[in-house]
């Protein structure tokens, strides 16, 4: 459910959503009364929620919609970047908080953490890892820390680091060539030349998958991150 006042505003979070099929809008409000009321009717699980509505603050409406579904998520969307009023929203638990106006991708890779983050809670036990992962987004050193240096010819630092990280969100049984090239939004071939750079680097390994029609396709799955290392050559 999109909560907005802002019309226009509504309409672009509607259009990027629809770039990930594994989001469907149930249902949009205008003030805090239509979200409470549309929260009973639809039952969404997840709130895009602006902090400034028009009847009442995004952080009080958090606390009336939870009222009726405790586990609601929430990620608020806003232009307010008050230190106090980000703090406010982190203690009531939102999953993540977007100052406007922000780019298409920021918005993305917070959608594609949360789907990540309910995925992790669907198994019975988590590792450390896992928990950092969750508590985190996609917990990793600072920027800081990378060091990549003598990166070969047609190996780009920052392809390569979308390449890697759309690996370490990849599904357990891996992406082809072909999968990758749709999620990073490059040729089948470039997708191909990084996954096979970060094979020969040992952040990825590949294995041929036979399927029951047509030639076997390499299958690439991450070992570690090149953010959680050196690379030189």
């Amino acid at each position: 459910m999109i909560v907005e006042d802002d019309v226009r505003v509504m309409e672009i979070h509607k259009r990027f959503l629809q770039k990930m099929p594994e989001f469907h809008v149930c249902a949009t409000a205008q003030t805090g009364k239509e979200a409470v009321e549309w929260l009973e009717v639809m039952q969404p699980q997840l709130v895009l929620l602006d902090l400034y509505l028009p009847d009442m603050l995004g952080t009080d409406l958090i606390i009336k919609l939870r009222e009726q579904k405790p586990d609601l998520d929430v990620i608020m969307i806003t232009a307010a970047n008050e230190t106090h009023m980000v703090q406010q929203s982190l203690q009531q638990g939102v999953f993540d908080f977007l100052v406007k106006p922000f780019l298409l991708e920021r918005f993305q890779q917070s959608l594609e953490s949360y789907l990540h983050s309910r995925s992790l809670l669907q198994k019975k036990e988590l590792t450390q890892q896992e928990v950092d992962r969750f508590l985190q987004r996609n917990f990793r050193p600072f920027q800081s820390e990378l060091v990549i240096t003598h990166l070969p010819k047609g190996i780009d630092e920052v392809t390569l680091q979308k390449v890697d990280q759309m690996l370490q969100k990849a599904p357990p049984q891996g992406v082809t060539a072909e999968q990758a090239s749709v999620l990073i939004g490059v040729s089948r071939t470039t997708a191909r030349r990084y996954l096979e750079y970060l094979v020969a680097s040992k952040k990825a390994t590949a294995d041929l998958e036979y399927g029951s029609i047509g030639r076997p396709e390499r299958k690439y799955r991450a070992t570690s991150s090149i953010v959680d290392s050196k690379i030189r050559s």
